[in-house]
This record gives structure tokens, C-alpha cells and sequence, in this order.
């Protein structure tokens, strides 16, 4: 919020945003456009514009949504890509045990909404609630199989995800808003420097989910410095000399 009333009031030329904020600057929540990455885009894109002549560039293709992440082993053994894949194995009466913050397992939104949207049910041996809504507690506890856990809730982008031999499950009914980082830049600056729409868009057109997840371990897993993570990536692929 301090850095989106900064850009707002003109104190900052240059930020990334999700484009799932846009429901909540905006107060359109009930919109069902921001389930749909293009459709959420060219909402708030057009609605940043006219109200705050802000621009919004080119979207990453990551989404870093509410999610839940599984271990790895249990992924490749039960096949289970999706949260489509996870109502399918527990029906078959797979052992399941989920990590989460009491606020995703009670928010309608969440955990509930997923499992309407998916018909399954988690009983209440099949939880673990953590103090607290930090998703690098319940990531942890679901690689080291804390209390029988396999499973932890997590941010699509989330750091220690692939770091700890997890994988998160994609949501093809679209159950939660779509959260892609995307480059947000005041007009006035953009027309004194058109060439920065021409910067960022291979940068953030690079940057999917699973790049995302490994430059974010670097820095919240390993402990590097964002700047020198940022600095290598962009040497890495072309983009800074």
C-alpha cells in the first residue's frame, strides 16, 4: 500500500504490481475478469490509465496466487499436476496431511473455495493449522513431513517451494484471482522515455513461475542479495551488460 500511494502520488516513477490488486484499488472483487490473466490485465490496465495515468507494460506469465504445494515424491508417484489431480487422488483415499494458516483453511475464498470447486473434503485429521499466515512455515513443514504433513499452502511464486522439493498444483477452474508482476510506470514518464516499455518487456516476458520460484530461493533460501540475484539473471540472459 506504501509503495502503490507513492506511485499514485507521483513520488515514484517506476514499481511492479500484481495485476489481482487491481480487485482491491479498484473495490471490483466480485469482477470475475481477474480469474482470467488477460482479462484481469486489461481491466486494471485501462482503469490505472484513466483514473492515475499510470501505464501498466507487459505482464509476466507467472501467477502468484494462493496455491497448494505437495512433495515432489508424492507428486511424481500420484501424478498430480493440478488441483484437479489432488481431488481425483484423494477420492481414490490417497494419504493426504495439508500445512496451513488458520486463515486459509476458514476464508471462503480459500482453501473452501477450492474444495467446492474441486469436490473434495479435508477432514480435520488431514490439517495442520500453523499460528500465523507466513506460507514459508507451512512449505517447511510439508518438506520435512512435520506431523505426517505432505503438503503445504504456498504463493505460486513462492521461494522455498522447488528449493525444498515441492510442487504447486495449478487451478484450470481458475478458483483464485490471477496475481501477475507486471511493470507499472507513470505516463508522463513513459512519454519522456518511451523506451522503457521496450526494456522491461523480454525481462518480465522471461520471468514464469518456476523462474520465479528459483530467483526467490536464491534470496530467501540461500540468503543472496536481491540486487546481485536481479544483476546475474539479467547477465544470464542478454539483458544487462
Amino acid at each position: 500500500p506504501v509503495v502503490r500511494g507513492a506511485i499514485v502520488a507521483g513520488e515514484l516513477d517506476i514499481y511492479p504490481e500484481y495485476t489481482g490488486n487491481g480487485a482491491f484499488f479498484f473495490k471490483d472483487e466480485n469482477d470475475p475478469a481477474w480469474k482470467h490473466a488477460q482479462q484481469g490485465y486489461e481491466k486494471v490496465k485501462r482503469l490505472d490509465q484513466e483514473k492515475h495515468q499510470l501505464v501498466w507494460l507487459t505482464p509476466a506469465p507467472a501467477n502468484n496466487t494462493w496455491t497448494i504445494a505437495v512433495r515432489q515424491d508424492l507428486a511424481e508417484k500420484n501424478h498430480l499436476t493440478s488441483l484437479a489431480d489432488l481431488s481425483r487422488y484423494l477420492q481414490q483415499g490417497g494419504e493426504f496431511k495439508l500445512a496451513a494458516s488458520a486463515e486459509f483453511i476458514e476464508r471462503p475464498d480459500a482453501l473452501p473455495a477450492f474444495e467446492k470447486a474441486y469436490g473434495f473434503n479435508l477432514n480435520q485429521n488431514q490439517l495442520l493449522s500453523l499460528a500465523g499466515g507466513d506460507t514459508a512455515v507451512t512449505i517447511k513443514a510439508a518438506a520435512q513431513q512435520t506431523s505426517g504433513v505432505n503438503a503445504g499452502m504456498a504463493y505460486g511464486t513462492d521461494g522455498p517451494v522447488a528449493a525444498l522439493g515441492l510442487q504447486t498444483l495449478s487451478d484450470p477452474q481458475g478458483v483464485q484471482p490471477i496475481y501477475a508482476p507486471t511493470p507499472v510506470v507513470r505516463e508522463a514518464v513513459l512519454k519522456a522515455y518511451p523506451q522503457i516499455a521496450d526494456w522491461l518487456k523480454p525481462v518480465f516476458a522471461s520471468l514464469d513461475e518456476k523462474t520465479l520460484q528459483q530467483l526467490n530461493a536464491r534470496i530467501a533460501v540461500e540468503g543472496q542479495d536481491a540486487k546481485r540475484v536481479a544483476a546475474d539473471y539479467l547477465q544470464q540472459k542478454g539483458l544487462l551488460k
